[in-house]
């Protein structure tokens, strides 16, 4: 059985993820390797590494649901979370939920996360639930889910109210209007966040 695969956690599964956050928060970390100490437990191994248990720990909350996410929709969640969880953004483990809204709304899947990382650091700097500043920021959501699903249902021209601007746009003019007419080099600074991940 694929671990990915499943919402419903083993035993096994559970008591993993105790252990591992256990490991994490009881055991030392190295400075800039960020290699945890080995002689802790013998379950890590010397290379061992906190981004790796980290992975592993999101890997299983992806919520992932086979019968709606293909293998390649993991890879992108999971690539998300790791580009979030690197750089301590809180929008971490929502990797899931942008490759579904992109599938839904017919957007790059990694669009609206980087509008998030653009606009509040991966909500590390926002108002309202609102990491991607949508509505000026003056658009509250009761949590990031929301968020997720508004803004992509919008940049997707599936809102009638926006349609206009949206609906058959490439990327790039997507960008422009969400914030390009402003910011002139806001689509190219969006992009370029597109293809870090």
């Amino acid at each position: 059985m694929n671990i990915l695969k499943t919402n419903k956690l083993t035993v096994a599964q559970y008591l993993a993820k105790i252990l591992a956050i256990m490991l994490i928060l009881a055991n030392p970390v190295a400075v800039g390797a960020k290699t945890i100490n080995p002689a802790f437990s013998p379950i890590i191994e010397s290379t061992t590494t906190f981004d790796t248990i980290h992975s592993t720990i999101f890997a299983t909350d992806l919520n992932v649901d086979e019968n709606l996410d293909s293998d390649e929709d993991v890879k992108k969640a999971q690539r998300l979370d790791a580009y979030f969880s690197k750089r301590d953004m809180p929008l971490a483990g929502y990797g899931i939920e942008f490759v579904r809204a992109a599938n839904k709304y017919n957007v790059d899947w990694r669009l609206i996360a980087a509008i998030g990382v653009r606009e509040s650091s991966g909500g590390k700097h926002m108002m309202n639930n609102n990491p991607f500043g949508w509505g000026s920021a003056k658009i509250k959501f009761n949590d990031f889910s929301e968020a997720i699903d508004v803004v992509t249902s919008n940049l997707g021209g599936f809102n009638p109210n926006t349609a206009r601007y949206y609906k058959n746009a490439d990327t790039k003019k997507k960008l422009w209007y969400y914030n390009g007419t402003v910011m002139p080099t806001y689509p190219a600074e969006v992009i370029d966040i597109m293809e870090m991940v």
